[in-house]
């Protein structure tokens, strides 16, 4: 069967339900987990100052060595490739010609995953309780270099040996990776316009010029800016050498490397009490105590929410602070228990997009976290300065986004309906460049569900767009 004829003969049955209205099957759970993936770390980029095991281009990929089309996807803010698993599995379970390649940045290396692979329920619960030690900024002095340039350096050594397989090759990304895959196709790389290599992006509740992102002057590059979208004061370049990974109140090493804890905690006892002094100042249940500070209900940030279900035995007050932030509605606060005697625990809501388990359980696995636990500094102050484009900038020689006018390649923007990133935002991205345009919306989404949702819509939107770019 030829690749075009079978990409049709999906995007035909696709079609066929629904024009009748039928929910799309899911793939079973048994496929999903047979599905085939490795992770590889090839040579990237070669930074300055960096030591040279760091210089590594890194994808953790799902599906067959010999694809006929490969489609390779970035983590947003603060992601991992782990982000990308279940519907990683999905694409390649629906298509076994589809290899999809999810990116971990190469901070993600500085990462010790292999304490907690090796660790037991009473390692994973200390841990829980107190992380797993930091390093120092002063000890990751060349984060200050790994920014934009060499982020899509990195991802460009993946697309060209992705190229050397077929050149059926999509690139896209969730968040803050859809953003870095429309920079991605307009950049510079020695002459060559990213653009050139691929077929077509793929934007998840994400894109470049989304109101997330704001064009920095020259000054505030350089000395600081407030960061409406978290909302905190980021350090500009001359503040890096003291601050050069993200470490606030909502993210960081040690927060990252309890939260993966917690979260094999639940996977494996979801109904066990979590540990005492860990992640919730109440008792809670292993598993409530894995969703809750990610939940759509209780979650501060708007980009850190998904959608599972509730909080059972739980005393809570409204909170206004989510909606003020961007959340498509007020948010709760827990309290504490209900019934001191009783662990706050969790309600899966059969209707929410996401299943719990599912998510604490693709949260951490041996080939990739969910998080990047020391996220540089230097990449999102780089792309608040590039926008939408650099050519005429203060920032046009070390940031060569020059040729988003120029890009024909055809666009997927799939939003979700409470997230981020709306269809109007994908339709003016679409009018700087010469793509064509396709929009769908996930109904009743978090921003985190539009990659973890146990339906499998967004693959099969996916798959449907790919199939009518199919070569002959």
């Amino acid at each position: 069967m030829t690749r075009r004829l079978r990409f049709a003969l999906l995007s035909a049955a696709l079609e066929l339900g629904s024009a009748q209205g039928l929910p799309p099957a899911p793939a079973t759970e048994v496929a999903l987990d047979r599905v085939p993936a490795e992770r590889v770390v090839r040579p990237g980029a070669t930074a300055p100052g960096t030591p040279p095991d760091l210089n590594a281009s890194i994808t953790v990929r799902y599906g067959p060595a010999r694809p006929r089309a490969v489609l390779l996807l970035m983590p947003g803010f603060l992601g991992g490739a782990g982000s990308f698993d279940r519907l990683a599995r999905q694409l390649a379970a629906l298509d076994p010609g589809l290899a999809v390649w999810a990116v971990d940045r190469r901070a993600n290396l500085l990462e010790p995953q292999a304490q907690l692979a090796a660790a037991d329920p009473a390692e994973l619960a200390r841990i829980v309780q107190r992380g797993l030690p930091v390093r120092t900024p002063a000890s990751l002095g060349f984060l200050q270099g790994w920014g934009l340039d060499l982020t899509l350096r990195d991802w460009r050594a993946a697309v060209l040996e992705a190229r050397a397989l077929t050149p059926d090759v999509f690139l896209g990304g969730h968040s803050l990776g859809g953003v870095l895959a429309g920079l991605y196709a307009a950049y510079d790389f020695g002459g060559t316009p990213g653009w050139q290599d691929l077929r077509g992006l793929v934007l998840l509740d994400g894109v470049p010029g989304q109101a997330a992102f704001q064009p920095l002057t020259r000054q505030q590059y350089e000395e600081g800016y407030f960061n409406r979208a978290l909302p905190v004061r980021a350090p500009g370049l001359n503040a890096l050498a003291r601050q050069p990974y993200v470490d606030s109140f909502f993210f960081g090493p040690t927060l990252a490397s309890r939260a993966a804890a917690q979260a094999r905690l639940a996977a494996s006892d979801p109904g066990a009490p979590a540990p005492a002094g860990g992640l919730t100042r109440y008792p809670a249940t292993a598993l409530a105590a894995g969703l809750t500070q990610l939940e759509g209900r209780y979650s501060l940030l708007p980009f850190l929410a998904v959608r599972t279900g509730q909080a059972t035995n739980a005393r809570t007050l409204p909170n206004p602070l989510p909606r003020l932030l961007g959340a498509a509605r007020a948010g709760e606060f827990i309290l504490g228990a209900r019934d001191p005697a009783r662990p706050v625990g969790w309600q899966a809501d059969p209707a929410a997009p996401t299943d719990p388990l599912d998510f604490v359980r693709r949260y951490w696995t041996p080939l990739a976290d969910y998080a990047e636990w020391y996220f540089p500094q230097r990449l999102t102050l780089d792309v608040n300065a590039a926008n939408l484009g650099t050519r005429g900038s203060p920032f046009e020689q070390e940031l060569r986004v020059w040729h988003g006018a120029e890009v024909p390649l055809p666009i997927l923007g799939l939003a979700a309906e409470g997230g981020l990133t709306r269809p109007e935002d994908y339709t003016r991205y679409a009018a700087t460049t010469l793509g064509a345009l396709t929009t769908h919306t996930l109904p009743g989404a978090a921003h985190l569900d539009i990659t973890a949702a146990r339906g499998d819509t967004v693959a099969r939107w996916i798959l449907e767009w790919l199939g009518r770019l199919a070569r002959p």
